[in-house]
């Protein structure tokens, strides 16, 4: 039994199939494949059982599932005691996030808390929510920040929303009207971002549960990328508010509310290992995050004011 191979068996267990376990772990599905196939000879056992494509645990797996999670975190702890520095200086503190968090959330957090904590050494590592919860689950970092993640495996502190808003330049044709049925946006120029993201199948949702096709003309990868192009009046986006926050505020780009359809919510969240304490320099950031959070979003407030002002007078 090697280390990788029982990695391997919790993420197909956690994700629910190899393809997506292949994904979260950057390896080839074949070679996840191979390393449960070689878990499974050494143990004699059959870990997963496979109906099409539905794979679930077998009894065995389930015995083994407990077990290996803390083999996991043993392995972690041993790998923090040799890679922490020994320094008399301060501590160090791990951190893994979403990198739209990264982006746009996190460098004033951090700027505040160096400013407090000048002895801590910061490491900050970004991925996806998945990843962020694979380097939480590993030991690799010490807290994580992602956007609407939940696992056994973790406590979960949710900040605040953060809704997708549909967003475009003041100029531009569509975006003249602040307050649009969903039906009435079909036929927009509509730039979507990383394909198969939760938030491009959360924004391609709205429509698919309507029976309509949106007005696709540009995919890009990012969320920076497709916010520069609605910037240059290319179309309107579906983007994260904290993304677009500055913007907004700024009268750079216009929020426009589709009033028979459901926010597209989604969360800032903190997560940390359930089985193992914060410590007192990830603590202290969290109140810094939890302040961060606190901070009223002007335009989330006059949304919420105008959703109850209709629902009043419904």
């Amino acid at each position: 039994m090697e280390i990788d191979q029982v990695e391997t068996f919790l993420a197909v267990a956690t994700y629910g199939g190899f393809h997506r376990a292949a994904g979260a772990l950057r390896v080839s599905q074949p070679a996840i494949s191979a390393r449960i196939r070689a878990l499974e000879e050494s143990l004699g056992v059959k870990l997963f059982t496979r109906v099409h494509s539905n794979v679930t645990l077998s009894a065995a797996g389930k015995a083994l599932r407990p077990v290996a999670e803390q083999l996991l975190r043993t392995v972690a702890l041993a790998r923090q005691a040799v890679h922490v520095p020994q320094t008399a200086a301060g501590g160090v503190l791990n951190i893994a996030a979403a990198l739209s968090i990264c982006t746009y959330f996190l460098p004033d957090v951090m700027k505040e808390y160096q400013s407090k904590n000048p002895k801590v050494l910061v490491n900050l590592r970004s991925g996806t929510s998945l990843q962020v919860l694979k380097m939480v689950l590993d030991g690799e970092a010490d807290i994580g920040v992602a956007r609407s993640l939940h696992h056994p495996g973790v406590e979960t502190t949710t900040l605040r929303d953060d809704p997708l808003i549909l967003v475009g330049h003041p100029a531009h044709a569509a975006a003249q009207q602040r307050q649009v049925r969903l039906e009435e946006t079909e036929s927009w120029p509509l730039i979507f971002f990383d394909r198969g993201s939760s938030d491009w199948t959360l924004s391609q949702g709205l429509f698919r549960r309507a029976g309509l096709l949106p007005n696709v003309v540009l995919e890009v990868e990012t969320i920076e990328a497709a916010k520069r192009m609605v910037e240059r009046k290319l179309g309107l986006s579906f983007l994260p508010q904290i993304a677009v926050t500055t913007e907004l505020r700024r009268g750079k780009l216009v929020a426009i509310e589709i009033i028979n359809a459901e926010p597209l919510r989604r969360n800032l969240d903190v997560i940390h290992p359930r089985h193992r304490a914060l410590s007192p320099d990830a603590q202290a950031l969290l109140l810094l995050l939890q302040n961060a959070a606190a901070t009223p979003v002007p335009l989330m407030r006059k949304l919420a004011k105008r959703r109850r002002a209709r629902k009043k007078h419904s």
